[in-house]
């Protein structure tokens, strides 16, 4: 089934407002498995990142531009970088918003596939049911751990912008200025390293995405 058509059942079902359980049964009942919402979820977490990458490398050339300024309006770089730091701000709560939803689909994922093998009475289909399901637990730990690292290093950066567009609001001078220069190089890095994991992540994804459709 295609995106377009998972995006399609998913908006008609989130107005019944439903819990998990039911939601997940929705969709189950229109022809929609558990396993086609996980991939579904970890290629949007994945588009995510990719949008949450470029958010940061915009952010960061407009600090770095900030540090350029050589007079003119100081208060349309502030109202610059904050719209900056604000978009950031709102990437990453998509990022943890994303993840949040990978794990719940795969706690309702995993349940049902246990209590499924549960049933088999041939222990062969069974053997080979558990090896499956173990090998796909394995794939989703990684994926999910390497989510949650490259996750773990947006809000140090957030805090720095944070600081520094506040800073800059409450002065508009060349302190402000000069207090974004001493920090530059140091943010330089944490996003370098930000965009490194998230392109880590992104690769896990698309290997998770891959190992679900061949299965």
């Amino acid at each position: 089934m295609n995106s377009k058509t998972l995006l399609s059942a998913f908006i008609f079902l989130l107005v019944l407002g439903a819990c998990s359980t039911m939601y997940y049964e929705g969709l189950e009942k229109i022809g929609i498995p558990k396993r086609d919402v996980m991939v579904y979820r970890v290629e949007q977490a994945r588009d995510t990142q990719e949008e949450t990458k470029e958010q940061f490398k915009s952010a960061l050339a407009q600090f770095t531009a900030a540090t350029r300024f050589n007079g003119g309006d100081l208060e349309a770089i502030y109202t610059k970088l904050n719209d900056e730091y604000e978009a950031s701000v709102g990437k990453a709560d998509e990022v943890r918003s994303r993840i949040e939803d990978i794990e719940d689909v795969s706690q309702a994922l995993f349940a049902e596939w246990e209590q499924e093998i549960a049933q088999y009475s041939n222990a062969n289909l069974k053997r080979s049911s558990q090896e499956k399901l173990n090998t796909t637990k394995t794939h989703y730990r990684q994926l999910i751990a390497s989510m949650k690292k490259a996750e773990a290093k947006i809000q140090p950066i957030l805090t720095v912008f944070r600081d520094q567009v506040m800073f800059l609001k409450h002065n508009l001078n060349a302190r402000a200025i000069a207090s974004l220069k001493s920090e530059l190089g140091s943010i330089e890095s944490d996003v370098s390293a930000l965009i490194a994991s998230m392109e880590e992540s992104i690769n896990e994804a698309n290997t998770f995405i891959h190992t679900m459709e061949s299965k």
